[in-house]
């Protein structure tokens, strides 16, 4: 039993393999991994932040189980969900400052991506436990617009729906260097980016007492 699930995009192959090693933590094994050696980049520090969740993109963010379900429960419809979902293609990926953190973002027509991610938001929200008073709270502190604010109170998460934007989290805050960060990222990540890059799979997971994210089922999509 875990504290938490999601649902994730995590990639596999070569872009899985450097992810990893950048974040320090392998979803899929549920291990650490050594960080790369780049000149100039404490690369541990940069990545305290993200390294729990693993190389990642959030397609339903993390949730408690409502009362009366399951994990196993949860793990059925999620299954019976990626066998109706289509995958979805899009042109590629960048890194792109998104604030004071850097991610990997989609580039191209991301219009099947965002209707994948509110199939899977409303077909497995019976599931989500109902946020406490001080989760709300906590959310309201990033000053959410009006829309995000309600998507919040219907979904339990700002960022969904119109407001969903897919990304892979590769940092923390960065205060300064951002430029610097961000080319060595471009260099690092980019030769194992797919042109274009197809999401024909999505992850179960589950936040472990240690905080980290670990796989429970890697699922095709087959609609």
């Amino acid at each position: 039993m875990f504290q938490r699930y999601a649902i994730y995009y995590t990639p596999s192959g070569a872009l899985a393999e450097v992810g990893a090693s950048w974040l320090g933590w392998d979803i899929k094994t549920g291990t650490h991994v050594p960080h790369p050696v780049i000149d100039g980049l404490d690369v541990a520090a940069l990545t305290h932040r993200p390294r729990k969740y693993g190389l990642h993109g959030t397609i339903k963010a993390p949730f408690a189980l409502a009362d009366g379900t399951t994990e196993a429960m949860l793990t059925q419809d999620f299954e019976a969900l990626c066998a109706r979902l289509a995958p979805v293609a899009f042109t590629g990926l960048e890194t792109h400052p998104i604030g004071p953190f850097i991610a990997l973002a989609p580039i191209g027509d991301q219009t099947g991506l965002g209707q994948l991610a509110a199939n899977v938001v409303t077909a497995l929200d019976r599931f989500r436990a109902p946020l406490s008073e001080a989760e709300l709270a906590r959310r309201r502190r990033s000053n959410l617009t009006p829309s995000q604010d309600n998507n919040l109170m219907a979904w339990g998460y700002p960022y969904v729906m119109e407001d969903f934007r897919f990304h892979m989290t590769l940092t923390g805050r960065i205060k300064d260097n951002m430029a610097t960060v961000d080319a060595a990222l471009h260099m690092y990540f980019l030769p194992h980016v797919p042109h274009p890059f197809t999401i024909d799979t999505l992850t179960l997971t589950g936040q472990g007492e240690d905080g980290m994210f670990y796989e429970i089922r890697r699922v095709a999509l087959n609609g």
